[in-house]
């Protein structure tokens, strides 16, 4: 639903921001993704901004708790569709690594849509701590936010901010293939 202040609110009551991808599509079996979920500094759409720091406290708590930001599909609390093994503040915003799980079904129908090109956003789940009014962008600059989640889009909100399919590191190769050994050792077939 969209606010009088240009600000998106997700069914559950989270504010959203939407980001694209930023770079081709590369396609990874096993359904790494990594980009920015935002970006510090520029305007969105409805004239927000997000200052450094802003996530700091955030994943503090959530690290603290023993909790990590969710992967969603279209913000939708019921359609998990991944994990994120990295979520960082890093010069230019908030950065994020994961994996599309391709044994939910909507993990793998995410990651075919991501192959084709159909889907191509990242959009952040949050709640606002601290704003202050940006005379700049006629928006909210966001001091200090509340992240909840990470989700795979449609439609972004910042056409900046980009993420994509990652090439597997060696450890996660290695993984792979360990997994896929026991499984056929298990007898099923490939």
């Amino acid at each position: 639903m969209l606010m009088d202040d240009g600000t998106v609110r997700a069914p559950h009551g989270l504010e959203v921001k939407f980001l694209p991808f930023d770079g081709p599509v590369a396609v990874a079996e096993n359904g790494l993704v990594e980009g920015y979920a935002s970006l510090f500094g520029e305007p969105d759409q409805g004239g927000d901004t997000v200052a450094r720091g802003a996530f700091d406290a955030s994943l503090k708590r959530l690290a603290e708790a023993g909790r990590k930001v969710k992967f969603l599909w279209q913000h939708d609390p019921a359609r998990p569709i991944g994990v994120w093994r990295e979520v960082r503040e890093d010069a230019r915003g908030l950065r994020v690594a994961g994996r599309i799980l391709v044994d939910v079904a909507q993990g793998s129908e995410a990651l075919a849509l991501m192959r084709a090109g159909a889907v191509d956003g990242l959009s952040i789940g949050y709640r606002t701590v601290r704003a202050e009014a940006d005379a700049r962008t006629g928006g909210r600059r966001l001091l200090e936010i509340d992240l909840w989640e990470v989700s795979l889009v449609t439609f972004p909100m910042l056409p900046t901010a980009r993420a994509m399919l990652a090439a597997p590191t060696a450890a996660e190769i290695m993984e792979l293939a360990l997994a896929e050994a026991l499984y056929e050792g298990a007898g099923h077939p490939r």
